[in-house]
């Protein structure tokens, strides 16, 4: 990795855009341009691709404040999005006065169960302003976090336990509902809410128990799931884990986040099609697969008007580096063209 610049004109215009543009599509600009500015690419190469994104996308700017909110009156905001402003506002100034730590520490674990919201993408906001060290993104996250804030249930009184996150996804196959239910085309969130609201995934989701290694296990599994299909909704459980991984130091407790996440990834099995998992001699097959080194992944990456290039690339790459599985640079290498 090379020196990194500092954040250019587009990084700061794009912090100005709503989360969404419509119809209710996250966006990605501002997490996208720091995964870029961490590959690598030059601010002009950025300021391009900020350019094409807005105007293709058609990202409106942040809708008019409402009015302000305060530690009272903040939770009453919970899933309008029409006080994106006014939530915005508000956990930016919590950043700036408690800290990003501090801010993340206070506020994300009451919200935790809210992370479907937009498809996981506050998640995903909040990680960059991590990696960034950007106090502003942190409240940007968590005011996007509280604007589109969408339930997950978890039923913990389940008799049945597991520590195996599989047995979660597997569950999903014969889940009365799962295999009837309408599919969205468009939106993901809508997806998950849909088989979230399915009798029994309260319970299903629920049986989980967390142990230390658990993490590591759903990284896996993520990851396999992923390179057996190339699926758009499974690059999400890959990239949904690195962005909980990076913030999970930032809370006295990380390990209750991981359920939620790993039931929004269970839901989307609908949508993927209820692919047939990977066998280990699968895996190891497409590990074999030759790749070629991260430097060339980042500049295609870069070079690529896809957000879901840029973002599954650097995903994958910081995967990598923590669980040393060369799988990630294979199923990188294939989503920007590289490899087939």
């Amino acid at each position: 990795m090379t020196a990194l610049l500092p954040h250019g004109p587009a990084f700061i215009r794009a912090q100005r855009d709503s989360f969404e543009f419509p119809y209710l599509l996250a966006n990605h600009a501002p997490m996208v341009l720091e995964a870029m500015r961490q590959m690598g690419a030059s601010n002009a190469r950025i300021a391009d691709w900020y350019a094409a994104y807005v105007a293709s996308k058609n990202v409106p700017p942040q809708a008019p404040p409402q009015g302000t909110l305060n530690a009272d009156t903040w939770r009453g905001a919970l899933g309008d999005r029409a006080r994106e402003a006014d939530l915005r506002d508000f956990f930016t100034a919590e950043a700036a006065r408690l800290g990003p730590d501090g801010a993340i520490r206070l506020y994300l674990p009451e919200m935790a169960q809210g992370m479907a919201g937009s498809a996981i993408h506050p998640l995903m906001r909040m990680a960059y302003g991590v990696i960034g060290g950007n106090t502003a993104e942190i409240g940007h996250a968590l005011g996007y976090w509280a604007a589109t804030y969408l339930h997950v249930p978890l039923d913990h009184s389940a008799t049945a336990r597991t520590h195996d996150p599989l047995d979660v996804i597997t569950g999903v196959y014969t889940l009365p509902g799962a295999d009837s239910y309408q599919v969205e085309v468009d939106l993901l969130w809508h997806n998950i809410r849909a088989v979230c609201g399915l009798p029994g995934f309260a319970s299903l989701a629920g049986s989980l128990d967390m142990v230390p290694d658990t993490p590591r296990q759903m990284a896996a599994a993520a990851l396999a799931l992923y390179a057996q299909t190339m699926d758009f909704s499974a690059l999400h459980a890959v990239t949904g884990l690195h962005w909980l991984r990076t913030i999970a130091p930032h809370l006295d407790d990380p390990m209750p986040l991981y359920p939620v996440l790993w039931a929004i990834i269970a839901s989307l099995i609908p949508k993927i099609g209820f692919p047939t998992l990977p066998t280990a001699e699968a895996l190891e097959v497409m590990r074999q697969t030759p790749a070629p080194d991260w430097p060339a992944i980042f500049a295609a990456a870069c070079a690529s008007d896809d957000e879901h290039d840029i973002s599954l690339t650097f995903s994958a790459y910081q995967e990598q580096q923590i669980w040393g599985d060369p799988l990630y640079q294979v199923v990188a290498a294939r989503r920007v063209g590289l490899i087939t």
